[in-house]
């Protein structure tokens, strides 16, 4: 038995953030951007909008294309660096708001390879015989900690959630393979220094801006670039898989340069990579969900096409996932 993806959902907050917006706060320009990273744009949650509530949104959506009702789903796992409470799971939170009173669950923090991370988990839940209805989210609230006077940061990321519903297969549709990976030894390049149980909150780290988002950015980049090529290319040579046999290459979306680097990795054409880092930034947990229904609505999948995602995160985390879609 495998497990596969039955429905896509994505949700995108109103509010926007552009370019020319980031230049009247920071010492940047759109051009500096644009070269950069690839992004014009970024969405941000609205006033009093949580994590919770976007993924509220996708889980209903989800529940709605299904058919499904709230009361048929067995598990919730969300893919969350910025939960709405440091004690309480986003994934509780969910599952009260939709009603869904026959499910648990729980959060997984892995930055922007969560959700490569939590689908694997849920995958192998349903592949246990014992879930049926598995909704998996990623989501990220990533402007409540960004520092808007860093120029570094501050033009990366935006606001965003997605998710899909994991259902039993048994024919050889579903997720096929997956590699996943952690360095520990890398998590003061890409970090929030404080809030945990080392620097808890207090006048000191708040005064000093600990509460932000900090990264290294040519470490970060450095690391990235090799790891997440080398992880695409990986996962393709152990199952005999090509470049030209993929339908789809969905990754991380980082930063274009970096994509650009797994792409040319695995010998891929522009055609097969999915890229919407410009309309969206880098949702962290958010971005794979969040293309793959850019995906399913664009009509870009067919039944047993072969689409392969790949990510890259704080932490050091990373990994791979090849998938026949069903």
């Amino acid at each position: 038995m495998n497990a596969k993806i039955t429905v896509t959902a994505k949700y995108l907050p109103e509010r926007t953030l552009t370019n020319t917006d980031l230049e009247k706060m920071v010492e940047t320009s759109n051009d500096w951007i644009l070269s950069r990273t690839g992004i014009e744009k970024r969405h941000l949650v609205g006033e009093g909008e949580a994590t919770s509530d976007m993924c509220k949104h996708v889980a209903m959506d989800l529940l709605n294309k299904s058919g499904k009702s709230p009361e048929d789903i067995d598990l919730i796992l969300v893919a969350t660096s910025t939960p709405d409470f440091p004690v309480v799971s986003t994934a509780a939170l969910v599952q009260d708001k939709i009603g869904a009173v026959n499910a648990w669950g729980y959060d997984i923090v892995a930055a922007c390879t969560g959700f490569v991370y939590a689908m694997e988990t849920g995958a192998k839940l349903v592949e246990s015989g014992k879930y049926k209805n598995v909704i998996v989210i990623g989501a990220d609230t990533m402007s409540s900690i960004i520092d808007y006077t860093d120029r570094n940061t501050c033009v990366i990321f935006g606001d965003g959630a997605g998710g899909v519903l994991l259902e039993p297969s048994t024919d050889n549709c579903g997720i096929l393979d997956s590699i996943l990976l952690a360095d520990g030894s890398g998590h003061q390049y890409l970090t929030v220094p404080a809030g945990g149980s080392l620097h808890p909150a207090s006048k000191d780290t708040v005064d000093k801006r600990m509460h932000y988002v900090y990264q290294d950015g040519k470490t970060v980049f450095k690391f990235a670039v090799k790891n997440m090529a080398e992880v695409s290319k990986q996962i393709l040579d152990n199952n005999n898989i090509s470049g030209s046999d993929l339908k789809l290459f969905i990754p991380h979306q980082a930063n274009k340069r970096i994509i650009d680097a797994a792409a040319e990795r695995c010998g891929l054409t522009d055609d097969q990579v999915l890229i919407n880092i410009n309309k969206y930034g880098n949702t962290t947990a958010g971005t794979i969900p969040i293309a793959l229904d850019d995906a399913v609505e664009e009509n870009r999948l067919e039944k047993n096409d072969l689409l392969l995602f790949a990510a890259f995160g704080g932490g050091f985390t990373w990994g791979s996932m090849l998938i026949r879609w069903a």
